[in-house]
């Protein structure tokens, strides 16, 4: 069972740095399987991935210009480069070409991945750090009030401990003969409790 766990959790880590591969492999393949299909010197399929390999990137710089959103640049400019990619492959007779835009594709796409799982692995060192630290201040305050309500009801028992055997000291005094509770309130002593004098009495 914890084998099984343990494998699961190694694909799933292992999953997302297979996707530049598995993307430029698809679209290799797709393109290839294009060009099978009458995509071979095909200019109108040329100039059509032309153009919207170019509308992709000034979609990109537009968006870079605009809003700033790293993320929807990157998108957009990979999309270009993918529409780039497949054209190319789509058009050229022969694997050597394709194959080493394929290459450089994915080496592209490895390089550009890299860099955003360097910035979340740090984020998520730093997070993991935050977290471990908050724990451990958490933990040391919640021993030191251990300690202190501990202390607190040792004292409360003690306190209890020592009116209880005082109360029990007075009650055996009165029955001791020539006892006088008039001499205990002139030494100032508390007075015992009037019910176990009338008690003893």
């Amino acid at each position: 069972m914890h084998d099984t766990t343990v494998a699961t959790h190694r694909v799933a880590a292992a999953l997302p740095k297979a996707v530049p591969a598995l993307a430029t492999s698809t679209v290799l393949i797709l393109a290839r399987i294009w060009n099978a299909h009458g995509a071979e010197h095909s200019l109108g399929n040329a100039v059509l991935m032309t153009a919207l390999s170019l509308g992709a990137a000034a979609a990109g710089v537009v968006a870079g210009n605009t809003t700033g959103d790293n993320v929807l640049v990157g998108t957009a400019f990979a999309a270009s480069g993918a529409l780039a990619f497949a054209g190319v492959a789509g058009y050229a007779d022969g694997l050597p070409l394709p194959l080493l835009l394929w290459s450089l594709a994915t080496a592209g796409a490895y390089g550009l991945a890299a860099r955003y799982w360097r910035t979340d692995r740090r984020e998520t060192v730093a997070y993991e750090r935050q977290t471990s630290e908050r724990r451990e201040e958490y933990a040391h305050i919640e021993r030191v009030e251990t300690l202190r309500s501990t202390t607190q009801i040792e004292v409360a028992r003690s306190g209890a401990a020592y009116a209880e055997s005082l109360a029990q000291a007075l009650v055996t005094r009165a029955t001791l003969p020539g006892f006088d509770p008039a001499a205990l309130e002139r030494a100032g002593l508390p007075a015992l409790p009037s019910a176990a004098l009338t008690k003893e009495d």
